[in-house]
């Protein structure tokens, strides 16, 4: 099949990209590579397959480009671009979060509204939940606490809309916080290693006894693949880890892969960041068979190997 996958140099983008490649499909990857600082990162995402035969890359803003023409033949689509960040989405900041989360999100459902497309499958989050008490199931009501989690609960409720009033065969997937190879720099687990590889404190906003449902990102890729392959429309499904754990919890396995001990600045809790995440998977079992497998251990080593082998690549390169 011939596949678009947007925010394709991105952190589940990328490995997703890679994942259709292997599978035999066609893939046009979009990214815009908005924030300059970062495009390195993104550079060196993509270097596995970017010469595959079966891939294009478009550099372009969704709110620019001719729809039309990037959507010739394109059966599924996997929109995964978006500005995320929950800390950076306060005062002016939002109005970049309205543009890329809601707005773009709006004019690629316009376009796609007419097309005979098997699946439009969205990146959506669990910050569209806001507080929660023990395991979180899809009824719960969506009530976000960050201005992130509005905008893209803004965009679940479009393509909701799209498949309602146009027959737009959609599903989205909340993802509970993805972890792994390729994280944004801004991303916890991505900080923390990178710190811990230069020998300096980590910075920690909190006690640390945070609870969140970590979800491995190859876990996250294979529950696209079941969400593109599933004959039932209009839905969303939670997507959370094998394991739940608390920050501190993290740090400690942190510890044991790198064979360093940590130090911590201790920060104040931030705005918009929920005490607990803790996904009920049990729709997503059920309907589309996602049964996640990466231990929190295997996964942290994982991400470990490829920050010591990024930054080494990127100091030998810059």
């Amino acid at each position: 099949m011939k596949v678009l996958v947007t925010g394709a140099a991105g952190f589940i983008g990328s490995h997703l990209c890679q994942r259709l490649l292997a599978d035999g499909h066609e893939v046009v990857g979009v990214d815009m590579f908005l924030f300059k600082e970062w495009e390195h990162f993104k550079q060196y995402h993509i270097q596995d397959f970017i010469q595959h035969p079966n891939f294009k890359l478009v550099n372009g803003n969704l709110l620019e480009l001719d729809l039309q023409e990037l959507l010739e033949g394109i059966e599924v689509i996997f929109h995964q671009a978006a500005i995320a960040g929950v800390r950076n989405s306060w005062g002016t900041n939002f109005r970049q979060y309205v543009e890329l989360n809601i707005l773009m999100t709006q004019r690629l459902l316009e376009a796609c509204k007419d097309l005979p497309l098997k699946k439009f499958v969205y990146a959506s989050t669990s910050s569209i939940y806001g507080i929660t008490d023990g395991r979180t199931s899809e009824d719960k009501p969506a009530l976000p606490i960050s201005p992130y989690g509005t905008s893209k609960l803004a965009g679940e409720h479009l393509v909701r809309m799209y498949h309602l009033g146009f027959g737009l065969p959609a599903t989205s997937l909340r993802y509970f916080t993805v972890y792994g190879p390729r994280q944004r720099p801004d991303m916890a687990f991505h900080k923390f290693l990178k710190v811990v590889l230069k020998d300096e404190p980590i910075s920690l906003f909190g006690d640390g006894q945070q609870t969140r449902d970590f979800t491995y990102v190859s876990d996250a890729v294979e529950a696209n693949i079941l969400a593109m392959n599933h004959t039932e429309h209009g839905n969303a499904f939670n997507i959370g880890g094998a394991e739940r754990s608390s920050v501190n919890q993290v740090l400690t396995l942190m510890e044991a892969v790198t064979g360093k001990k940590i130090k911590i600045d201790y920060q104040p809790r931030q705005p918009g960041d929920p005490l607990h995440t803790w996904a009920d998977i049990s729709l997503a079992r059920q309907k589309l068979g996602y049964n996640p497998k990466i231990t929190l251990l295997e996964g942290i080593q994982n991400e470990w190997d490829y920050i010591k082998k990024m930054y080494h690549y990127l100091e030998a390169l810059y």
